[in-house]
């Protein structure tokens, strides 16, 4: 052995350095880090599916008297939450990618913890399956973005790993990957939406915390595809359909994140004289206000909104105002301040966008709903690589590639066009802007 040394000192430094501990504890909490993220998100997802499970089964069908309990159940879950959130879990609010994005920005870690920490993770899930309990319009793939940094972070910490910046990117596409079972998606929305100044020194991480997250996620649920599988393909007659599901899905996402940043931002200036109080009464009006559209639609609105997503790709026909109705909920829900995220819901919608073009163009549920999702996504977050290639991922569906693009990128500018401030980004100069108010304020003597 001693000559195999002398003779191949490439392999003496080899295991010189993999004897140090410093080179392999890092190593091994980033890989426990990333398998435990697609772990929680599993655990995370059926949670999620029971809670909306119970609430559809609390009210029952739709007709009887118990239909009316979401007037009750809704209003009094976001004032829990809401309060919660305020009082136990400050930063967990809202979807959860802003404020992954705004950690990256931030350079003290201890600004950083107040928005990316394991209280948040337990937090973030405790009260976005309670939002869902009570009948939100919420989904978890946004929270699951914080919950994936989070621990990354919390590895880095724990493992003395200097690349904060790197291992909260590698974390967020970790969650999504695990979150949607599409490890593309995740990659590219790590590129797209999360760096817009990607580094190309974090392919490795990346690429490494999205293996290992979505070997958990396939180890526990298996290989499946989110929405199905839909083989239908779009032929060149129906191309009409594919500009109409871009223009329209474009500009009613810009206009669903146009309404958002104004609401958020004037309930913001609005609670700043009674934080506690006002955030109370702003969730409790739009839990009764998300309650009333749930009941209007015959209980479609409530939830995620993957059941109505992927019934339309499978073809059957949302009804033609089911988009709208879906769009206001989501919007409320978002603005109430609970936990709770947009990816699920703005599907859905374009789902429904979708199926009411489909009726009009004479072209087939399945397809149209592709379509429909893939324009008003792009245009809710301005990101159209991510749109279509998520879709894709999710629906299994190859044949469609070069429609999908086109839809995305008609959905993202057009969108550009309406609104031109990405919608997590501008939510996370919010975040940004307490981290450097909250600094002053230590810094101010007393």
């Amino acid at each position: 052995m001693a000559g195999t040394s002398r003779k191949y000192p490439m392999l003496r430094r080899s295991r010189a350095m993999w004897a140090a501990r410093r080179v392999w504890q890092p190593r091994l909490v980033f890989w426990a880090g990333a398998v435990s993220i697609g772990v929680i998100s599993v655990l995370f997802a059926v949670l999620a599916d029971k809670a909306q499970a119970l609430f559809h089964v609390m009210i029952g069908d739709h007709g009887g008297w118990r239909c009316y309990l979401p007037l009750i159940v809704t209003p009094l879950g976001f004032l829990l939450c809401a309060w919660l959130a305020h009082a136990f879990f400050p930063g967990s609010q809202g979807s959860g990618i802003p404020q992954a994005i705004a950690a990256r920005h931030l350079r003290d870690d201890d600004d950083r913890s107040h928005i990316l920490s394991l209280r948040l993770v337990v937090g973030k899930i405790a009260l976005t399956i309670v939002g869902l309990f009570c009948g939100a319009s919420i989904g978890r793939e946004g929270p699951t973005v914080q919950v994936g940094a989070s621990l990354m972070l919390q590895a880095a910490r724990w493992g003395g790993m200097a690349q904060a910046r790197g291992l909260i990117l590698a974390g967020s596409a970790a969650g999504i990957a695990a979150a949607f079972n599409t490890p593309l998606a995740g990659i590219v929305f790590a590129i797209e939406e999360m760096g817009r100044t990607y580094e190309a020194r974090t392919n490795g991480l990346v690429l490494t915390a999205v293996i290992l997250a979505g070997l958990a996620s396939l180890g526990l649920l298996g290989n499946y595809t989110y929405f199905g599988v839909s083989n239908e393909t779009i032929s060149f007659a129906a191309w009409p359909l594919v500009i109409a599901c871009g223009v329209v899905g474009g500009a009613l996402g810009a206009l669903f994140s146009l309404l958002a940043l104004k609401a958020t931002r004037r309930i913001r200036r609005w609670n700043a004289n009674q934080p506690l109080r006002r955030t109370l009464l702003v969730a409790v009006v739009c839990g009764l206000a998300v309650a009333i559209i749930g009941i209007a639609s015959g209980d479609l609105t409530f939830g995620t909104g993957y059941a109505q997503a992927r019934s339309a790709v499978e073809g059957t026909p949302l009804p033609w105002f089911f988009f709208a109705e879906k769009l206001l909920a989501g919007l409320l829900s978002m603005i109430s301040g609970i936990p709770g995220g947009i990816f699920a819901p703005s599907l859905a919608v374009g789902a429904g966008i979708g199926s009411s073009l489909g009726l009009i163009f004479g072209v087939s549920t399945g397809v149209a709903a592709l379509l429909g999702m893939a324009g008003y996504f792009a245009g809710v977050v301005q990101a159209p690589m991510t749109a279509f290639v998520i879709i894709l991922e999710m629906t299994g569906n190859h044949d469609n590639v070069i429609a999908l693009m086109s839809a995305s990128m008609l959905g993202y500018g057009t969108a550009r066009m309406i609104s031109h401030e990405p919608l997590y980004h501008a939510l996370s100069r919010v975040f940004i802007a307490e981290a450097i108010r909250r600094r002053r304020a230590e810094t101010i003597p007393t």
